[in-house]
């Protein structure tokens, strides 16, 4: 909800009031006092400035947002996100995918789950996981040689009398010899390729037919299934239905199904994290009040930009809940969390899985959203690592804010020094960078509703300010120092 104490003139453009330096205890690597960020309290956010943002390393909790300082830290957050329309899908990722279409086509759990390999889909559907076998002899022709015996014993004893050398013997019984048969020469005993089962059933069905046309050659490559292609399958027969549902979290719908995702939330939190939340006001402090209304322009998605959730409705139960931001380039990720008693789907990745198909459908009708934001990599907690597993994903480079593709090269950067700059181009600069010369050009909210820039501020006697604005404004960027408004509370 907006707040009470700024106008609705207020309402087409961001407000943000600063903080400064916050210290607090990392849940990373669980020290007390070494995560060192700089924070600050939006009112309301436009969503395409919040984009901008998140393009420089922030990210937010409910109505706070924050910004790591990598070089300071205890443990350096890369702003991680992946290209949607060029996701490759791993054998894991199938994997997963499969397990869940199993267990909604008959409810059964998947063997592998249970501690044993015999059920493994992989070893007979992915070409790369088949198991390997040793190439087949192609088997001679069953059909028995006519042997003429006593011509055979006569020309062998012959050949004994003359002592030749055995190999000169076998070359002769070779070229002599009619047991091979009258009509045979050493080619027609070359081994025969056996037929393929598919192929001779083939060609009995056309001989039946009386099809004498050739059959058609098989494709040499046969086309992978996509996301979409695991994700469509028809499950209007199976025994469970899954069903997703997109809820804005200023709708009836959200606050009508709040008992449920309040209750699923806490069970979460206290299986998987042992964090039990303190009551519903914390839930909804931290994932439901958001600073982003819903927007809903011409070229934008059918739903518009803003804050939802994404719920997984097991037939009637809700085992899932994806906090998520749709943005004007991007779907952000938020939070994730799920039912503990379905941990064998591998619900947490499932859900990334899921949110890239969203990216992907935005995408077909809005292309500028093309991008899954996953929040933070942190490569030096090992357990932080798995969000660099969705192919290709990029790091931020803190210090130019570009886009690093993450490969293994980057990696071993990371393993030497967990604070890297990533951008190896040392010239370069950061395009949005803010300086001096453009403090004055900084809008402020001075009070309620009244507006004007830093540099008629500045005539005012008795400033005060100065350090923390330009502080903001470097962090916040050139663009959104100048187009956002700065809360100076008198």
């Amino acid at each position: 909800m907006f707040p009470s104490f700024l106008s609705n003139s207020c309402l087409n453009v961001s407000i943000v009031q600063y903080f400064g330096s916050q210290l607090g205890k990392c849940g990373y690597c669980t020290g007390t006092k070494c995560s060192k960020s700089n924070g600050m309290l939006a009112y309301h956010l436009m969503c395409q400035d919040y984009q901008d943002l998140i393009d420089r390393g922030w990210r937010r909790c409910g109505k706070h947002c924050y910004k790591l300082k990598n070089k300071e830290t205890c443990c350096p957050c890369y702003a991680i996100k992946c290209d949607a329309l060029e996701f490759k899908l791993t054998k894991s990722n199938k994997r997963i995918l499969r397990r869940m279409n199993r267990f909604l086509l008959d409810g059964k759990r998947d063997p592998v789950e249970q501690g044993s390999r015999s059920g493994n889909d992989d070893d007979v559907t992915e070409g790369a996981n088949a198991p390997t076998r040793k190439p087949q002899p192609q088997m001679p022709d069953k059909s028995p040689a006519v042997i003429n015996v006593e011509q055979a014993m006569s020309l062998a004893q012959a050949q004994k009398s003359k002592a030749k050398p055995a190999g000169a013997a076998g070359a002769g019984l070779l070229a002599q010899s009619p047991s091979l048969g009258s009509n045979k020469s050493a080619k027609d005993i070359s081994y025969k390729p056996c037929k393929k089962a598919k192929q001779m059933r083939l060609e009995r069905r056309q001989a039946k037919l009386g099809d004498t046309k050739e059959p058609p050659k098989q494709k040499a490559v046969t086309q992978e299934k996509s996301l979409t292609d695991f994700l469509s399958e028809p499950n209007e027969s199976y025994k469970h239905q899954l069903k997703l549902s997109l809820v804005d979290v200023d709708s009836e719908e959200f606050i009508r199904t709040l008992p449920d995702s309040y209750a699923l939330y806490r069970k979460y939190q206290i299986s998987i994290h042992n964090d039990p939340p303190k009551d519903r006001n914390a839930y909804v402090y931290h994932l439901q009040d958001s600073p982003m209304e819903n927007e809903k322009p011409d070229d934008g998605p059918e739903m518009g930009y803003g804050s939802f959730h994404q719920q997984y409705w097991l037939d009637d139960k809700l085992i899932a809940v994806g906090v998520i931001d749709i943005l004007p380039g991007s779907v952000s990720s938020v939070y994730f969390f799920y039912d503990p008693d379905y941990s064998f789907l591998s619900l947490g990745t499932y859900g990334s899985l899921r949110e890239i198909d969203f990216v992907q459908t935005i995408a077909a009708t809005t292309p500028a959203v093309k991008y899954y934001y996953m929040g933070f990599y942190i490569h030096s907690c090992p357990k932080m690592r798995y969000k660099g597993n969705l192919s290709p994903s990029y790091l931020l480079c803190p210090e130019t804010y570009v886009w690093i593709l993450l490969t293994d090269v980057i990696r071993s950067k990371l393993d030497a020094n967990k604070y890297q700059r990533l951008n190896d181009d040392a010239a370069a600069r950061d395009v949005n960078e803010f300086t001096l010369e453009d403090l004055g050009e900084v809008t402020l909210l001075m009070g309620t509703d009244y507006t004007l820039k830093y540099k008629e501020y500045w005539q005012i006697p008795d400033v005060t300010h100065r350090v923390d604005v330009i502080e903001y404004s470097e962090l916040v960027g050139k663009v959104c120092a100048q187009r956002m408004l700065y809360v100076i509370m008198k």
